[in-house]
């Protein structure tokens, strides 16, 4: 404990006085009551320092006031109040009759809620609203693809339900074939004699959807119930939506848009089946109208040959189709304008499935659009021997006919035929024409000078027209450009200002889209670009010694979207694939079947306008290579089709040898050494 200050100098009026800190003192009496031991101990030591402090104080007079005064300071408590230090306050422990009330209340209280429990599931569960109703089953499906609907109710209640009645409404497009259990009314009501409680039952319904592509259907399900002690009636519902993903069959049509009054035209429609298809007989229907009348075509009926189609007419203008396969087949069907109603009409063609029981429902509808003219002199225009659009390549050549007909009652006489081409992607020094007609602008123009005959036309007398022209180089790209070349035929009498002016003096308009400029960079390296060496082994190679290269694949497309793109080689048996592969899109792979790398990358969208890919190869020559080139590379392929001319499109880059052609790095001539 700190000591007293002291005053050995004498104090005026010789009074000695004792100071005594407070801090240490206050701060003990905040900490836990002191035993009885502990308490005498320390008053032992604070009388024995206190009389020691006396007599260190020249024995100078203290006032038992002031000593008692600071002791107090010790014992009071923080409210001032003095401190029993002899007595220690013990809690009571709680009694034998404390236990037993507690157990009794908790025992009651788990009595009173497992009574509660089994009160709710006996008796609470009553509520005539805990019954589910739900459907389930496919929600995308082929034309004609059998499937099941599930009806699911659950009486979660412990309530009985009496007499309850479920009615299924369809969507149009479904056909309805079987259901388990039976259906008591129109294939579509069950009547339930009870539904016991806390039970589970379904009703499985078996059909098909019928209609067109991505057609979808909503089928829809009602619950009537009327639950044990109730004099209500209670209604649950449900729904589900099917749509049809897929048609399973694959049609198109071939014919000439442009059609003559009076002249026969021919719609080709050509079907197949797609892998797994539901569909093995539809039937097929023109539409009638007034003008159009529809020739009786026997080429188009016959007898079904083993695994091929039969066709059978129904009645005019209704086809039966049946036994249908993968293999592609054709049905021609014959047409006849009688009289010109506008420029241009559509004919429809519809394609219905076989329900059974004379059931047929329409799952596709086609109409062909035809520009319908009234003309003396029939103009045919034909491009690369087709009469309709299609895709055409950058610096190809473009092969034209032009077949003229006088189909009128009398001789013509000073005919002009004119071949506009509209275009500003044609290369006009390219033209060739064997007559010389005029150019003028877009325009090739022939009179009576360039072919004698046009003097004068006599009735059903016919000629043909042939040139050809280029389609200009690939340049740079311009998005605002439309990228297509336009050809129609059209006549005159006398000269070309006296043409008429609506549609009836043309011919069939073709539109040649040109296809997008895919391009497909091939390399076979030792060096990088960087001279930093991506091969190993000797170079040239060497016989028994093996050496690797780095074959470099890089496609550039800019001007329409591509779909279905593959690159492919197919490597010598001598050359060694290594796993080392990487592709920026889509996935490089190794055909271990045919020694062939694929580049897989499927849609290449304009966005991406350069991607590349890369792997390693090795050789490893033996003594009958030696002194030779070798073939490391063949010609590699890419195919691709173009989503805006729906063209196929083919390009392939030429073969690389061991002399690297593309490695300006790389020392020696490549032959074997």
């Amino acid at each position: 404990m700190p000591k007293p200050n002291q005053n050995s100098s004498g104090a005026k009026g010789g009074d000695i006085k004792i100071k005594v800190e407070k801090s240490s003192i206050a701060e003990f009496t905040k900490r836990e009551v002191p035993t009885a031991k502990e308490v005498k101990e320390f008053e032992d030591m604070v009388e024995e320092s206190s009389a020691e402090r006396l007599l260190e104080d020249h024995e100078d007079d203290v006032s038992d006031e002031e000593i008692e005064e600071s002791l107090n300071e010790i014992y009071q408590d923080s409210g001032g109040e003095t401190v029993n230090v002899r007595r220690l306050d013990i809690k009571k422990k709680h009694g034998l009759i404390f236990w037993f009330l507690s157990i009794l209340i908790i025992g009651g209280s788990l009595f009173g809620s497992g009574y509660a429990a089994y009160y709710f599931y006996q008796k609470g569960g009553a509520d005539a609203t805990a019954v589910t109703f739900t459907i389930s089953g496919e929600t995308e499906v082929r034309l004609g693809e059998e499937f099941f609907y599930t009806l699911e109710f659950n009486n979660e209640s412990n309530v009985n339900i009496g007499k309850s009645v479920i009615k299924a409404t369809y969507p149009d497009n479904f056909v309805f074939l079987d259901s388990f259990p039976a259906s008591d009314d129109a294939d579509s009501l069950w009547r339930i004699d009870a539904i016991p409680a806390k039970s589970v039952d379904k009703i499985t319904i078996k059909g098909m959807m019928i209609g067109p592509l991505d057609d979808a259907g909503i089928i829809l399900a009602q619950l009537s119930y009327l639950p044990e002690n109730f004099s209500s009636e209670f209604k649950k519902e449900a729904s589900l939506t099917t749509t049809i993903n897929d048609l399973g069959l694959e049609i198109d049509f071939d014919y000439i848009k442009s059609a003559l009054i009076g002249e026969e035209q021919e719609i080709i429609v050509n079907y197949r089946t797609r892998e797994n298809s539901n569909v093995n007989k539809f039937r097929l229907q023109l539409e009638p109208q007034e003008n159009i009348e529809i020739i009786a075509n026997k080429e188009a009926e016959r007898e079904p040959a083993e695994g091929q189609a039969s066709v059978s007419l129904v009645r005019p203008g209704v086809w039966q189709i049946a036994n249908i396969g993968e293999e592609e087949r054709e049905l021609p069907l014959k047409i006849v304008f009688k009289k010109k109603v506008s420029e241009n009409q559509e004919v429809a063609i519809n394609f219905a499935f076989d329900a059974g029981g004379s059931n047929y429902i329409n799952f596709l509808s086609k109409k062909l659009a035809f520009e319908v003219m009234k003309s003396d002199l029939n103009l045919t225009m034909i491009i690369n021997g087709d009469r309709d659009d299609q895709g055409v390549e950058f610096g190809e050549t473009l092969q034209y006919s032009i077949v003229y007909s006088n189909r009128g009652e009398t001789e013509m006489k000073d005919v002009v035929i004119m071949a506009i081409l509209d275009s500003e992607f044609l290369d006009w020094a390219s033209l060739e024409d064997g007559l010389n007609g005029k150019e003028k602008g877009n325009t090739i123009s022939w009179s009576k000078e360039e072919i004698a005959g046009l003097e004068v036309l006599d009735i059903n007398e016919e000629g043909t027209i042939d040139f050809s022209i280029k389609v200009s180089e690939r340049k740079e790209i311009d998005p605002a450009k439309e990228y297509q070349i336009k050809s129609f035929a059209q006549y005159s009498i006398g000269d070309a200002a006296s043409a008429p002016t609506d549609s009836d003096n043309r011919s069939n308009t073709i539109i040649n889209k040109i296809n997008s400029d895919l391009d497909l960079s091939v390399q076979v390296r030792y060096f990088s670009e960087d001279n930093i060496p991506v091969g190993t082994g000797p170079h040239p190679p060497k016989v028994g010694e093996t050496t690797s290269y780095k074959v470099y694949w890089q496609l550039t497309n800019s001007l329409h979207e591509l779909d279905d793109l593959i690159i492919k080689v197919k490597l010598p048996e001598y050359v060694i694939w290594s796993a080392k592969q990487q592709a920026a899109v889509g996935t490089l792979r190794y055909q271990a079947s045919d020694n062939a790398v694929i580049w897989n990358i499927g849609r290449l969208p304009i966005t991406v306008y350069k991607t590349n890919a890369e792997f390693s190869i090795s050789i490893t020559p033996t003594a009958e290579d030696k002194n030779t080139i070798m073939v490391l590379l063949p010609e590699t392929t890419a195919t691709a089709v173009d989503t805006e001319t729906e063209a196929d499109i083919s390009i392939s880059a030429i073969g690389k040898t061991s002399k690297l052609e593309d490695d300006d790095i790389a020392v020696g001539d490549g032959i074997v050494e």
